[in-house]
């Protein structure tokens, strides 16, 4: 047995150093390094312009080497050394290379042992909403992280790839007068300097980079009640909530929640929350919806800060999205990916469990049909030739930033559901509950998740085949039947292939494993079946003889796209009221589909819209409004549009004026809910006068000051006072943008400033427009309601030319205040609503020579330029006069109705 010293010494000698010249690394670090742990001392005061850090880490050499590669951007660093085996340390060189990569030499070739290197630095907060940065609540500033994708490397040294997962000993020096918090339990607190306190935690448990946090401010810190032990975790779990200096007393509400969705994930996947501790901490200026870090989970604070006056619709985004960032405590925190291209395992999991908790502690929000509503969004993305797939090769920074998107969260959800419905509930679990157990704690791939999952199912290779073929190619199936009867013995004839909408260039000869499920109805007797389809072609027999009708997919829950024969499809149109509610909703979409593939005409979309409106439920009779906006803007002349929107106020004004403009005393959220989207729809859809003055006149009334020498807020409904406001900006003019404008200013609220943020965008003046425009830019708006600004404002067609002008002029500004998590969309921010082909000459001018300095962007432009050539291809496809013979008979059935 050759001693391991000795071996090292030897393989040196006989080979040298192999990784001593090495190029470059140019996608992950080389393997030949691998931390063990991070020690982290960080002096932080968010009034200073920047922190200082000490960064130690325990290292592995795997091989014979002289240097290794970390991560670092924006570090000075002050000194840097390594301590070897013998706890003797040594100067080493430290070079930047590359954007993001520090070369750490050691000076001379190193047997492979265990290191410490220890970094001494100073950093300043980042601009952007990333690493370690400022968000401002008026003028007190808070230090908040965002590590997530590759932020790490701007606030410590770092291995900064999902793979590495050590334990982190983490202390934070901050004033006296400020409170510190981290992933773990703080465990004690000492004075140092005068004005400042040392703050060191306990370590924590084995994380990547990308799931460590701190924040320092002046915060309110809440304690909730702590969550009660388990069958599977046996101490209470202490809870806290966090938010800005003041805002502490909205917090009762998620703190209530909150125990409730700790204890369902853990009675989901017999595993134990194993974090120490739980705060939820809302900082005033943060880029994503909320982020999953361990111990501190980090959210938008106006997902937090809830009272009497929260819109409906954030109150419950505001559970569903907690109940999504808890879901990511085992999916993603516990259990991680091994990469990038495997960050479905993250985010597919946590939107497919917020629905199914969400389903059961809070029914009454529909969450089953809100992921069907999610998937049809996804097929939408997925239907472009330029669609990446769920499992898409990572090599660059703008691959990781653009896989967080529709096709990794809500695709990846409704594939998880529809295989979770083809094998049940139960053999489903118990291939997660196997999953998690088996990689606690460490990472894991698709490939091991599968494996679990195929075990658990009993259904062998085609299992595993059929999930393989949905993740690892882009594009939804088009599943097109049709039944054949030979008195009562029936056959359903499917086809599969990749849906195309009209003038794709894809190639739609793709081919899944789809398990397709049919209901069927014959008499008062209705059947559901399943089966795997994986050829191009298949026939069904199907069960109890010729059916009157069938639903080719049943309860919505398959992620395909549906085309019938014209004589079944009027059959399903006939009874399709009577059907379950997910079944409604698959039945637009084949509508949807039709009209996107140019073999569903216009009239027959309307037609389908006036069948679905009479539905109760709010999901079912708002289904295809957003086909109907397309059909306004891109079909419709000025003439024609009036018969169109005289059309939608007769579906939908009645039921409006039913629910009035105001909450009622004991009104469900389904009912409020419902009254928004019809709000929405009439005064900014269907531009309906008699909604539109309503909504002026409760617009006015917010204008007006009160005592307190705010807007006087609650002369609106706050469930709909974003378009309250921006129907009056549109409106009232200049007066209102004034208003807003001053409002702003001095508004803390997050919750109201995105209301108002958004009117301002809707303005169509020219002139307010560019005033708007650079008042985004200004210091009054925060970075991450940029963004939010310029979508609605570049929505209206009435503002994309001048937008489209503005934003090549101020193009540098504004992508300096974009993370790098947006900025692989701006040429769709661009480009949104074009429908000439030649435009995309223009977006290829302006965007091709400044890729490389755009995060995403060739992706981006990719998708840009395929949903202009898209959008044109469909108004040719469907032409000029699309909407003529509807019209006719339209007028006709007005005359007939006197």
């Amino acid at each position: 047995m050759l001693p391991t010293r000795l071996f090292a010494f030897l393989a040196l000698a006989l080979w040298g150093c192999v990784a001593c010249s090495e190029t470059v690394p140019t996608g992950q670090l080389p393997g030949f390094a691998e931390p063990l742990h991070y020690s982290l001392d960080l002096k932080v005061d968010p009034r200073q312009e920047g922190f200082d850090g000490v960064a130690a880490i325990r290292v592995r050499l795997r091989e014979p080497v002289d240097h290794l590669w970390l991560h670092g951007k924006g570090l000075k660093l002050e000194q840097s050394e390594w301590e070897d085996a013998q706890q003797k340390t040594h100067p080493a060189s430290v070079r930047e290379e590359g954007k993001t990569l520090l070369r750490v030499a050691f000076g001379k070739v190193l047997e492979p042992q265990e290191i410490q290197l220890r970094f001494r630095y100073h950093a300043s907060f980042n601009p952007r909403l990333e690493g370690l940065y400022i968000a401002r609540q008026l003028d007190t500033p808070y230090a908040v992280s965002q590590m997530e994708a590759s932020s790490a490397r701007y606030v410590f040294p770092s291995f900064d790839e999902p793979r590495f997962k050590t334990p982190y000993d983490i202390r934070l020096e901050v004033p006296a007068d400020q409170t510190g918090l981290s992933n773990a339990p703080q465990v004690s607190e000492e004075k140092t300097a005068a004005g400042w306190k040392k703050l060191t935690f306990k370590t924590t448990q084995k994380l990547p980079t990308y799931l460590v946090a701190f924040a320092v401010g002046p915060w309110d810190v809440v304690d909730g009640k702590a969550i009660a032990p388990t069958q599977w975790r046996n101490e209470p779990l202490p809870l806290r909530a966090v938010a800005p200096a003041g805002q502490g007393k909205r917090l009762q509400e998620v703190l209530e929640a909150t125990p409730s969705i700790i204890t369902e994930l853990e009675n989901y996947f017999a595993f134990p929350y194993s974090f120490g501790k739980l705060d939820l901490l809302g900082a005033p200026d943060f880029q994503a919806g909320a982020m999953e870090n361990p111990g501190l989970v980090i959210y938008r604070d106006s997902l937090l800060l809830l009272d009497a006056n929260s819109p409906t619709r954030v109150r419950r985004m505001s559970f569903e999205i907690n109940t999504h960032e808890l879901a990511h405590q085992w999916f993603g925190d516990t259990v991680t990916m091994a990469w990038w291209d495997d960050i479905w395992l993250n985010e597919a999991f946590a939107t497919w469990l917020e629905g199914k908790v969400t389903g059961k502690l809070r029914p009454e929000n529909r969450a089953d049909l809100s992921r069907i509503q999610s998937a049809h969004r996804a097929m939408t993305v997925d239907s472009q030739a330029s669609a990446r797939r769920v499992r898409q090769p990572i090599r660059t920074d703008g691959d990781i930033e653009g896989a967080f998107d529709a096709i990794t969260y809500q695709k990846g959800a409704a594939v998880l559901g529809m295989f979770e419905s083809w094998i049940g509930e139960e053999k489903f679990r118990t291939g997660i509950r196997e999953y998690t157990r088996t990689h606690a704690f460490g990472t894991a791939t698709s490939d091991d998740l599968i494996a679990s999952l195929t075990r658990a199912s009993g259904k062998g290779e085609p299992f595993a085949r059929a999930m393989k073929s949905f993740l690892d190619q882009a594009g939804v199936p088009l599943v097109s039947t049709q039944l054949r009867c030979e008195g009562d013995k029936s056959v359903l004839s499917v086809r599969q292939e990749r849906f195309l909408p009209a003038g794709s260039k894809g190639n739609p000869k793709q081919q899944w494993g789809i398990p397709v499920c049919i209901r069927s109805g014959r008499g008062d007797v209705v059947a559901e079946q399943c089966h795997l389809v994986e050829s191009a072609t298949a026939d069904i027999a199907i069960e109890g003889g010729c059916p009157d009708w069938y639903h080719a997919n049943a309860n919505g829950q398959g992620y395909y796209r549906i085309s019938m024969a014209k004589a079944d499809q009027s059959k399903l149109t006939a009874v399709v009221a009577s059907l379950p509610d997910a079944e409604q909703l698959a039945y637009a979409d084949m509508i949807r589909a039709g009209f996107e593939r140019g073999e569903v005409d216009a009239p027959t979309v309307l037609a389908a819209m006036e069948k679905l409106s009479t539905s109760r439920t709010r999901e079912v009779a708002t289904s295809l409004f957003e086909t109907f906006r397309w059909i306004r803007h891109n079909l419709a002349t000025p003439e024609t549009r009036i018969t169109l929107d005289a059309f939608a106020a007769r579906l939908y004004l009645p039921r409006l004026r039913e629910l009035g403009y105001r909450r009622q005393a004991g009104e469900s959220e389904t009912v409020s809910m419902y009254r928004m989207d019809l709000v929405d729809f009439l005064a900014r859809n269907a531009e309906v006068r008699e909604v539109r003055d309503t909504l002026v006149e409760h617009g006015k009334g917010v204008l007006k000051r009160g005592a307190d020498g705010h807007l006087t807020f609650s002369a609106a409904n706050y469930d709909f006072l974003g378009i309250t406001l921006a129907v009056t900006v549109q409106e009232v003019g200049a007066a209102a943008i004034d208003g807003l404008v001053a409002e702003i200013k001095r508004n803390a609220d997050s919750t109201l400033r995105a209301s108002m943020i958004a009117a301002l965008g809707a303005t169509r003046d020219p002139a307010l427009g560019e005033r708007v425009r650079e008042f985004a830019l200004s210091g009054d708006v925060r970075l991450g309601e940029i963004m939010r600004l310029m979508y609605v404002h570049q929505s209206d067609p009435a503002n994309r030319e001048a937008f489209w002008g503005w934003m090549q002029r101020r193009f540098s500004d504004l992508l300096a205040k974009s993370s790098a998590s947006v900025q692989g969309d701006l040429p769709e921010l661009a480009s949104d609503g074009w429908c000439q082909t030649a435009k995309t000459k223009e977006l290829a001018d302006f965007f091709s020579p400044r890729l490389k300095t755009i995060v995403g962007g060739a992706q981006g432009l990719e998708r840009a330029r395929e949903g202009v050539e898209l959008c044109s291809a469909l108004r040719t496809r469907h032409g000029d006069n699309a909407l003529t013979p509807w019209v006719a008979e339209q007028t006709r059935d007005k005359a007939a109705r006197g």
